[in-house]
């Protein structure tokens, strides 16, 4: 997919929520909002306005309750759970607050697991595990556990394995949440540097001003709709 290329596209999106005896619950609103290749888009919003939903249902961790959903030109509103599953393994790397590793496996086993997922050998997977430690500067940390790891290491291996797929898009949820000032700063550095040497279409969830400023795009939601859409400003 070439950059400027719709990479996602949602229209009329909406999310509800059932709940037992009661009324659904609406958290979006008929969303509409295109993502082009190649953009870092940082997303907004107070407590409850919609945007880690927003999130999982871009990252095909749920689904919609109405609207159409295009990725890389395909619609996965109506794709099965494994559908779903395959696309999502394909496409997307997921870069989380709590870093989400195996805390019993080495830097290098977490970064490879993804592959291992994918049916790839084990020497390749190790190989290209390395190699991507080595990306994100913890190649001499490949054995290390996450609990010898600070906490912006353990980020930048997780940042490694959301990689491993060689993923068009990247969708981070509070990456920097449980990091200091300097070592956010270092993170969303990374992230930029993916962003513009290979091209990856990076989103990140913040609730954070200073965060958002790293982003080119500032997408923010007040009560399940988008309530701003435009360049970051300094």
């Amino acid at each position: 997919m070439a950059p400027g290329d719709d990479l996602v596209r949602v229209t009329r999106f909406s999310k509800h929520y059932e709940v037992p005896g009661g009324e659904p619950v609406p958290v979006l609103h008929a969303v509409e909002l295109t993502i082009a290749a190649g953009e870092f888009v940082a997303i907004m919003g107070p407590s409850g306005s919609g945007k880690s939903t927003f999130m999982n249902l871009l990252g095909c961790l749920d689904t919609p309750s109405d609207g159409e959903y295009w990725l890389q030109g395909r619609n996965v509103a109506g794709l099965s759970a494994d559908e779903l599953a395959a696309l999502r393994n394909r496409l997307i790397g997921f870069v989380f607050q709590g870093f989400n590793l195996l805390r019993r496996v080495s830097a290098l086993d977490n970064v490879a697991l993804p592959l291992l997922y994918a049916g790839v050998g084990r020497a390749e997977r190790h190989a290209r595990a390395q190699a991507l430690l080595d990306q994100v500067g913890l190649g001499g940390r490949a054995k290390a556990l996450p609990n010898q790891l600070s906490g912006g290491q353990q980020q930048r291996v997780a940042i490694a394995r959301a990689l491993a797929c060689e993923p068009a898009l990247i969708l981070a949820d509070e990456p920097t949440g449980n990091l200091d000032t300097h070592t956010s700063g270092e993170i969303m550095t990374l992230f930029t540097r993916l962003n513009a040497e290979r091209g990856i279409t990076v989103v990140v969830v913040t609730h954070e001003a200073d965060i958002a400023r790293y982003a080119r795009r500032l997408v923010r939601f007040v009560d399940g709709r988008v309530a701003h859409d435009g360049e970051v400003t300094p």
